[in-house]
């Protein structure tokens, strides 16, 4: 069985995929994050047509990473949050919110094997699908097309999706090497 010079022992096996084992992102960043993208979105520049989902991204970018900390049911409150601010028909934006953060746990196993601009292209129908469903029934409420601006907003937003790859994922980690090392 053994072929001479062959050895084996337990302290040789090395886990597949050592990403799994990562150290988590802290609570401050997670929430801290998920505060400043509620309070710009409660800005004006909303007003511009295809402005991008800056809150929907944060949150589907953190339902990705730290699923136990940002969940469907945050995506959902903070979509009603929105909907309140907006004044709009309650619950349009947290159906919004809350189909976008199903579809990204739906395919997180697939999404976390990929690099950030695979993982926009994945994430295209998971942001422009809700926000057909948001745009139609929009129309239907308010008894007129639209527009696409929906559709605008959603590309935009996955656009953005390698930006904040880089700023929540990277950009943390590589600040707090920086610090345990010493270097400046």
């Amino acid at each position: 069985m053994n072929s001479p010079g062959f050895r084996s022992s337990l302290s040789d096996l090395q886990p597949l995929d050592t990403r799994s084992f990562a150290k988590s992102a802290s609570l401050w960043l997670v929430w801290g994050s998920v505060l400043l993208a509620w309070v710009v979105s409660l800005l004006s520049w909303r007003l511009w047509t295809p402005a991008p989902n800056v809150l929907l991204l944060v949150l589907a970018f953190w339902c990705l990473y730290e699923p136990r900390r940002v969940n469907l049911f945050t995506a959902f409150l903070f979509g009603l949050l929105m909907d309140v601010h907006d004044a709009a028909p309650l619950g349009g934006q947290a159906l919004l919110y809350g189909l976008t953060t199903y579809g990204v746990v739906l395919l997180s196993k697939r999404l976390q094997r990929f690099n950030a601009v695979v993982q926009a292209l994945h994430l295209l129908p998971v942001f422009v699908v809700p926000g057909a469903v948001y745009g139609l029934i929009s129309s239907w409420l308010a008894g007129q097309w639209i527009g696409w601006s929906w559709l605008w907003t959603a590309l935009f937003t996955v656009a953005l999706w390698p930006i904040a790859y880089i700023l929540l994922h990277y950009l943390p980690n590589r600040m707090h090497d920086d610090i345990e090392t010493g270097a400046a």
